[in-house]
Order: C-alpha cells, then structure tokens, then sequence
C-alpha cells in the first residue's frame, strides 16, 4: 500500500505559529536544546491499511469550520479520527495558560461532539508538532506563577487539572502519539490518554522536585497509570527515564524506532475501531475507569481541591521560591549538594 500523509494540515487547515513566549526547559533543570524543524506543513507519513480506512486524504477536513481561532493546538479532523497537536514546536511544545484553556476547550468540545450519535469521532490521536511531544511548562508561565499568591496558584492548578481531567474522560478512546520528549505535565499527559505509542529516542520524567514542588494536580493520573511502587521511585528521585522503562511500568504500550515506523503501528490500532460498535468502545471505557480505576472514579474530581492547594501552597514557599528562582536565574539551588 502507497504512503499516505497523516499529520499534516489539509488545505483547509491552518497551522498558526505565534511569536514564542519563552525558551522551553525541562522541570529537571535543564533546558532542552534548540532544534531546527521542518516546515509546520511538513507531512508526516505512514501506510493506512484496508479499504474501510479511518483515514481519507479526499476528506479530511478541520474538525469545525465555525470553531475558535487557535494559537497554540490544532484540530483535525481525518475521516473517523480527530487529530489534536500541540504546536508549539519552538519551544518544544511547552504549555501555559493558553495552551491549557484551548486543550480543555477542545476535549470539552470532543464529549459535546461525540455525544450526537451522528458524529464520526471514533477516536482522539493527541501528538505534538516537531521533535518534542511536550516539555511540561512554559517558562514566562513559570516566571509568572512564581509573582502569584497562593490563592492565585490555585486557580491557575485547578485549570490543569481540568485539562488534564478532560483527556481522562473523553468519550472516546483517546491515544497518544509521542513523537519526543515528554517531561512533567508533559509525561502528565501521557497518562491521561487512554494508551500511547512512542518512538524509541523519547525520554520522560516527573521532575517537579527539583524545583521544590510536587506533580500533585497529575498525580491521580499517574498513579492509575504506573502504579504507586514505580511513583515512589520516579516521583521521589525525579530522575528521567527512556520509553523502555516507561512501556516496562505501562506509561505506553509500544515503541518504534522512527516516527514513521510509529505511524504504522498506530495505524494498525487505528483501524480496529472501524470494526466496533461505537456504543460498546464508549461503554468499554467507562468500564475500565471504574473498575480498573477505582481511585480516580472516587475521584480525582472529589480530590482536586486537596491537590490544587497542595501545589498551591508548594508554589509560595520558601523552598518554592527558592526552586523556581534557581530554575529561572539558571544556577543551583540552595539544597543541592
């Protein structure tokens, strides 16, 4: 079967690149090493198998013609699939605000679709545009967060949550695709998909500790997805870890060598949702939350306060400050020995 492009826009669709808000750096403390991309447009391809595809290169369309301008998430609709890419590819696809307030929008969008039961969605492919998937914060909106107070802390960890609580409930299966780097609330995302594929090179980490802080709003999801044994390690040490550890602890379920190599696997996946009915997919994951998920159907809702003051109050202490001043002057902090 003949190559077909997947990822790239259609005609019909935009990619919007807007000035960046900032370098991109990892919660480890390091930032991460400006790379050159392709042209947004540049396609990304793969082989679609079978004739009853979820893929049509004659009609793929965006999601919704009347939908918001977006700035930093784009959505596509391709066939039975809709396509939701971070593009933020100049600073490794590092998240704020807005980034935040578009995914929930977007994924809140997705359940109101998905609820007519004339809608095509069958299912959601989360990636990221260029070499990273998502390097976690954004690092004027970490300048930023370091000014709040608590009260103002709060509120903006409420909205990730949110985000992140969004891609947990969506309707139907949402899978990611991750093409680089996935660090902090980037790797938080991870686990909120349903499953996900990455390429060998990617590395992943819960670093929030080396910035005096803790990965409290992405814990629920986390945790119901690698377990509390592989937590206690990764949370505590905040170490960073390859896509073999990450598919041993089930924070993905497969790997490639090549972003292309990649997309035939997903597409594999893909097609079987062809197969289904689309009720019994929908009622398939309400199942799995609350039997496998027995901890995130008590809740996270039920915890989100208690885990939004926590990260809160991180923020405004004094190790806190100290952690995101060190990060942001680039030099040790104080504890480090």
């Amino acid at each position: 079967m003949a190559a077909r492009h997947l990822s790239a826009p259609s005609a019909r669709s935009k990619f919007i690149i807007t000035p960046t808000l900032g370098t991109a750096h990892t919660s480890l403390g390091q930032r991460l090493t400006p790379l050159r991309y392709a042209s947004p447009a540049a396609p990304l391809t793969s082989t679609v198998f079978g004739h009853n595809n979820l893929y049509s290169t004659t009609t793929t369309t965006t999601a919704s013609s009347s939908a918001p301008q977006r700035n930093f998430v784009n959505v596509e609709q391709k066939g039975h699939v809709r396509w939701v890419t971070l593009n933020r590819p100049e600073v490794h696809n590092a998240f704020n605000e807005v980034v935040i307030a578009e995914m929930t929008q977007i994924f809140r969008q997705i359940e109101t679709d998905t609820a007519d039961s004339k809608n095509e969605t069958r299912c959601v492919v989360l990636t990221g545009n260029g070499q990273s998937f998502s390097a976690g914060a954004d690092l004027n909106w970490m300048k930023k967060m370091a000014t709040y107070t608590e009260a103002e802390n709060e509120r903006d960890s409420h909205a990730l949550f949110d985000m992140m609580n969004s891609i947990y409930t969506c309707p139907v299966p949402v899978i990611g695709r991750i093409n680089g780097p996935a660090i902090g609330g980037g790797a938080g995302m991870v686990a909120a998909c349903d499953f996900s594929f990455a390429v060998s090179k990617a590395i992943f980490g819960f670093t929030e500790v080396k910035l005096g802080l803790l990965p409290a709003v992405i814990s629920p999801f986390v945790i119901n997805k690698i377990r509390p044994a592989n937590c206690s390690r990764y949370f505590l040490t905040g170490e960073r870890f390859g896509s073999d550890e990450a598919l041993r602890m089930s924070l993905i379920h497969d790997t490639a060598p090549t972003v292309e190599e990649l997309d035939k696997k997903l597409d594999t996946v893909l097609k079987e949702f062809c197969a289904n009915s689309v009720v019994a997919v929908k009622d398939c994951k309400k199942l799995i939350h609350r039997v496998g998920g027995a901890r995130l159907e008590e809740g996270p809702v039920a915890m989100k306060g208690e885990l939004c003051q926590l990260i809160a109050r991180a923020r405004v202490s004094p190790e806190g400050q100290e952690g995101l001043s060190s990060f942001l002057e680039r030099r040790s902090p104080s504890w480090r020995l």
